[in-house]
């Protein structure tokens, strides 16, 4: 799971390391534009410039689509940096040649960010807006910043995550809820039906597999959904939370989505009953959430749809 837009808002003293990162790497690069970035829904998002009064064209806070920037083109499984002296005599950049020119970026270097086990963040980047030579050793120094950086945003990131899955944990759910720029929405309650079944038939291992498996396929869904974030409360108790929508229509049809995305399973867990219910509550950005209430009210729904005989929905009235 990457590292989203609302986590690093999240992170402390984040502004002041990364001009720091910036400014360290300028030491090594005089007269370049340095840049921060992030990868996240398929777009880079530019999150720091060493120079706000440049002649290249980037902007803080500019989201481009990932498949048109340079920085995608960067080997992160392979850890490489990606290095370009010229723009105009470099074969892989022609469909993107256009763009750069108008960019007014005309030689680059790069060098991936990862997190965790490999997973990409985004990039810190020199550009020029003439052609440029760049040193292996100048390089090299801006892969040890690169993970440098890395080291801290790994221990941010511990403390926003569940040890077993890997998604948000409770405590994320609290600071997200704690920001003024909480947009419409709505949570779903989730409690895994039969999952007790499951632990004292097969073992706390297999137990742990379901909900590691039951996290993948949450996080998969919300990709492809574009919107909102999964958490884990702990147990078999998981947290959706579906942003910018409050319809009921759209809510009710990504209720059956998650019914039949955790009610489907291998032979084994079908006949433990395996599934999933949930209870909804929605909230607006014109009053402060309290998550409390909120999570109580969800919790209600869910216990109603427990009643009515599990592997449904409720919402909160």
């Amino acid at each position: 799971m990457g590292i989203s837009l609302n986590e690093i808002n999240m992170y402390k003293n984040f502004d002041e390391l990364a001009q720091d990162i910036l400014e360290m790497a300028q030491e090594f690069f005089p007269g370049k534009l340095l840049f921060l970035s992030n990868f996240s829904n398929n777009k880079q998002i530019i999150l720091k410039l060493s120079d706000k009064d440049t002649d290249i064209s980037l902007s803080e806070g500019m989201s481009i689509e990932l498949n048109q920037t340079v920085c995608n083109k960067i080997d992160f499984k392979q850890n490489k940096p990606l290095m370009i002296e010229d723009v105009k005599n470099e074969p892989a950049l022609v469909d993107l040649r256009d763009m750069l020119e108008e960019a007014n970026i005309h030689s680059y270097v790069g060098v991936p960010i990862t997190v965790g086990t490999g997973e990409a963040f985004g990039t810190l980047c020199a550009v020029h807006h003439h052609e440029s030579e760049f040193s292996n050793k100048s390089v090299k120094m801006l892969q040890r910043i690169a993970r440098m950086f890395s080291y801290y945003l790994e221990l941010e990131r511990l403390a926003f995550r569940d040890s077993l899955t890997g998604l948000y944990n409770r405590y994320f759910l609290y600071k997200y809820f704690d920001h003024d720029s909480v947009k419409d929405g709505a949570i779903f309650f989730l409690d895994l039906d039969g999952f007790k079944t499951i632990n004292d038939k097969y073992g706390h291992e297999k137990g742990d597999l379901i909900l590691k498996e039951t996290a993948s396929r949450l996080e998969l869904f919300l990709k492809q959904q574009q919107t909102g974030y999964a958490v884990r409360l702990g147990g078999d108790e998981f947290i959706v939370v579906i942003e910018d929508v409050t319809s009921k229509e759209i809510l009710i049809e990504v209720s059956k989505s998650i019914l039949t995305l955790l009610s489907t399973w291998d032979k084994n867990m079908h006949e433990s009953q395996l599934s999933v219910s949930i209870g909804i509550d929605t909230y607006t950005s014109k009053e402060k959430v309290d998550v409390n209430s909120l999570l109580k009210n969800a919790d209600q729904a869910l216990y109603r749809a427990k009643s009515k005989g599990k592997n449904r929905y409720q919402f909160f009235s």
